[in-house]
């Protein structure tokens, strides 16, 4: 397993001096690439989260573990494609444009790390927005590093990339 730790740190600042507060998230990505072929599966993915008081814990589960498949999504799948010579876009809807379905998404998993902030606000709530996908992508090409020795750093990572 391939670990990726990424974060920012609370603070304050602004042009009004206003409270800036942060949440804490960790991605972890299993990688799989088959010898041969270069296929890279992907049977694992979990994120731990440290993003202060869970107001729904369903609804907050659901939004990151969606953030981790589109983060899979993205550093596997998703690629604008462009005709070089007409200068216009391959894969303008979703029949040609790829992204995981069932059989790429195997285990997700997502943990809450117990927050008490306080100092953000008096309920110690933080948004979690697109927390779930930030370091997705990163542990991925992290994860395929360590498979094969190859260092990857453009998005997505597909088996031709590998076998080039």
């Amino acid at each position: 397993m391939n670990k990726l730790y990424h974060g920012h740190a609370s603070m304050t600042g602004g042009p009004k001096g206003e409270k800036l507060a942060f949440a804490f998230g960790a991605q972890f990505v299993e990688v799989r690439v088959h010898a041969l072929t270069g296929e890279i599966r992907a049977p694992r993915a979990l994120g731990a989260f440290a993003a202060g008081r869970i107001m729904n814990p369903r609804t907050a589960r659901s939004q990151l573990m969606g953030g981790i498949i589109w983060g899979l999504s993205s550093a596997l799948h998703e690629a604008t494609e462009i005709d070089e010579r007409t200068a216009r876009y391959v894969n303008t809807n979703l029949a040609d444009y790829l992204i995981p379905v069932n059989a790429d998404i195997q285990s997700v998993e997502v943990l809450f790390v117990p927050e008490t902030d306080n100092w953000i606000n008096p309920l110690g709530v933080k948004g979690l927005g697109e927390l779930g996908n930030v370091g997705v992508n990163a542990a991925v090409a992290n994860a395929i590093f360590h498979a094969t020795g190859k260092r990857v750093r453009d998005l997505p990572i597909r088996l031709e990339t590998l076998l080039a």
